[in-house]
This record gives structure tokens, C-alpha cells and sequence, in this order.
């Protein structure tokens, strides 16, 4: 009987490049200056992951090239939507980056509040907790 490791490849790419995604935009977001070359770089790399899926002779592999690559191809969508989500006060703003300094003096719902680093209680946090630091 031979082993199919199709699913466990595709499974595993699939939570790391969600999970590394995920942090990867948040962190990258806040603290650069310019965001066209990350994006740049993501959709290169998610290219180049998607050519190594497509000749790579491993079903696991490829499976795992061609989620990965899709992953990177989404992240770089993923810094214009962040950037979107600080705008509307949805995503915390780094005042210390110049460029989030300007979202933060030109749209009034951006905050510096990172609304997912509270203890959680069992009941609402009313206005005047979300805004004091």
C-alpha cells in the first residue's frame, strides 16, 4: 500500500500560509513606509511558488507549491485591505510610521486601539473602555 501525502502537504501549506499570512501583513503593514514593494514581492514570489507547483513532479509538492503560491498572491492583496481596515478604525495605526501618522491625522475613525489585545469578560466593553489606553 502506498502512503497519499497529497492531503497532509496540502492541509500543512494551507495553515502556515494562512498563520504566517496573517502576522506577516499585520507586521509588515505597520511598520513600512511604502507598500507597493511588499506587494510587488508577494505576487513575484506567489508566481514563482505557482511555476515550481506546476513542474514539480511530487503531487505533494505541488499541491503544497501551488497553495503557498496563492497564499502570497492573497497577502499581497491583503496590505491594500489592511491598510483599508486602519482607515475605517477596524486595525491599529503605528503612529511612529509617517505614513500611518497621515492616516491617523486624516480620517478620524483611525486609532492607535489594537481592539485584539483585550482580556476578554463575557460582556461588552462599553465606549469610553475601547478608547482609553
Amino acid at each position: 500500500m502506498e502512503i497519499n501525502l497529497t492531503g497532509l502537504a496540502a492541509a500543512l501549506a494551507t495553515f502556515i500560509g494562512v498563520w504566517w499570512g496573517h502576522v506577516a501583513v499585520r507586521k509588515f503593514e505597520a511598520n513600512l513606509t511604502h507598500l507597493r514593494p511588499a506587494m510587488g514581492i508577494c505576487v513575484l514570489l506567489g508566481l514563482g511558488l505557482w511555476t515550481g507547483a506546476l513542474l514539480s513532479d511530487s503531487m505533494p509538492v505541488s499541491a503544497g507549491l501551488g497553495i503557498l503560491g496563492m497564499t502570497l498572491l492573497w497577502d499581497a492583496f491583503e496590505f491594500y485591505r489592511q491598510e483599508k481596515r486602519i482607515k475605517s478604525g477596524h486595525a491599529p495605526a503605528n503612529p511612529n510610521n509617517p505614513r500611518h501618522a497621515r492616516i491617523l491625522a486624516e480620517y478620524p475613525s483611525a486609532t492607535t486601539t489594537d481592539w485584539l489585545n483585550r482580556d476578554p469578560r463575557g460582556r461588552a466593553y462599553s465606549p469610553e473602555e475601547l478608547t482609553k489606553d
